[in-house]
């Protein structure tokens, strides 16, 4: 049953000496305060990473034409080369590892729409190319086979450029937009904030269909960059060699000209930022526990000075009939409290402070999903058991040493 006097002694007890307790909690705080403050901070910082990759193919792998640096099969060095159409029908075949081969055209320009103009990257795609940058469009539709066929003059605007041409319309699509004297009819709208992509941030990127960028720009069967997805059980890695030693086969290109290829495996840059925030966890959680372990230690301390302090109280207990088991559960309860409050108000400032980072750092990162600074309940539900377990274990040594004492001991230390 729940014992009002005993709750009122734990307080006065705690209290009796403010200074002491203070600067005991405080070990416990700020070592509460610190582990979650930083893994809020790592997850926030981790979604933000993410943010930015939004949209793009985890399992993605990109290739552009340079220079060749070395002379091969009768070819010089410094030589121009480019990918041709025919090369993804070719790859098609010879890489079935690959979900989707798709090429792609890039001009960063400028767009108009009456007085009002906009910077971004015309981006010439085939609809394939959405497994590998998918839009996620708010309004209208992508790139369809049609578009391609009849070499249509449309566009699916990027966020960035929908909103600095059309401010005050919700829904674009059905207008008209102007690229080098030629006008485009948007057909779709992007919602993706996010800086990455290839040849530009996918929020600043205007797609058309390929065969009329293809006119627009004359390009003729070239390209400028191929970009692969891999089918479920393989991974960028594993074909990579293979994808682009059969690029170098069909240009004419040395083996080992490691210079001639620009390649991107996005993958690998995804399994890079998640080693990096792996390690940085495991670094988080051992400050956290190492400040804990310590704040603990001196919570037991504290305790123990508790304990000599109240000896003759204890021995008077004693003799007057207090169980060991009523003495054990009063310096235990003691401990426990003391921790489970500095605790508890370390999460509660930490939380704060993570809520106030987040809204303000979100005004620049529009995709931030609500809560990626905060930890979870169910993290800060077992923070509290763990916390009232560290005060537990932190009152037992003293504890057993205020059962040691005798009650005519005791009574005899004054």
């Amino acid at each position: 049953m729940f014992d009002i006097d005993k709750w009122r002694e734990i307080f006065q007890t705690l209290m009796r000496n403010k200074s002491r307790s203070f600067l005991t909690a405080f070990g416990i705080f700020w070592g509460v305060f610190m582990l979650v403050l930083l893994m809020g901070g790592a997850k926030g910082m981790k979604a933000m990473m993410q943010s930015n990759f939004e949209g793009f193919a985890q399992n993605a792998y990109c290739a552009a034409a340079q220079k060749t640096t070395k002379p091969y099969d009768g070819l010089a060095s410094d030589r121009n080369w480019s990918f041709e159409v025919a090369d993804i029908d070719r790859l098609r075949r010879r890489i079935p590892e690959a979900q989707v081969i798709t090429p792609a055209i890039f001009n960063w320009t400028k767009f108009k729409c009456g007085n009002r103009s906009s910077q971004g990257s015309a981006k010439g795609v085939q609809p394939d190319y959405a497994e590998v940058e998918n839009p996620k469009l708010s309004h209208g539709r992508y790139i369809q086979e049609s578009d391609l066929r009849d070499h249509r003059k449309v566009c699916v605007l990027g966020q960035k450029v929908a909103a600095e041409l059309f401010p005050d319309v919700e829904n674009p699509v059905g207008k008209y937009i102007e690229m080098g004297g030629i006008y485009l009819q948007v057909v779709g709208v992007s919602s993706l904030t996010s800086n990455a992509g290839v040849g530009g941030p996918a929020s600043r990127s205007v797609y058309l269909p390929f065969t009329t960028m293809q006119r627009l720009q004359h390009y003729g069967n070239s390209f400028d960059m191929l970009a692969l997805t891999t089918r479920p059980g393989h991974t960028v890695t594993s074909i990579q060699h293979k994808v682009e030693q059969e690029i170098k086969k069909m240009h004419r290109i040395a083996p080992n000209d490691q210079q001639a290829l620009l390649s991107i495996n996005v993958e690998a840059m995804f399994q890079m930022v998640q080693s990096l925030f792996d390690g940085i966890n495991i670094l988080v959680w051992l400050i956290g526990i190492g400040t804990l372990v310590s704040g603990s230690i001196g919570v037991s301390n504290i305790m123990m000075v508790v304990v000599k302090e109240r000896t003759t109280e204890i021995g008077v207990r004693r003799a007057i009939g207090a169980r060991p088991a009523q003495i054990l559960m009063q310096i235990l309860t003691e401990s426990a409290v003391l921790t489970l409050i500095a605790g508890l108000t370390g999460i509660v400032v930490a939380v704060l402070i993570l809520i106030g980072a987040e809204s303000g750092i979100g005004s620049n990162f529009p995709s931030l999903p609500s809560g990626s600074f905060l930890i979870s309940f169910s993290m800060a539900l077992g923070s509290a058991f763990s916390l009232s377990a560290l005060g537990v274990l932190a009152g037992v040594a003293p504890a057993l040493r205020a059962l040691a004492i005798k009650p005519i001991d005791a009574i005899r230390d004054e």
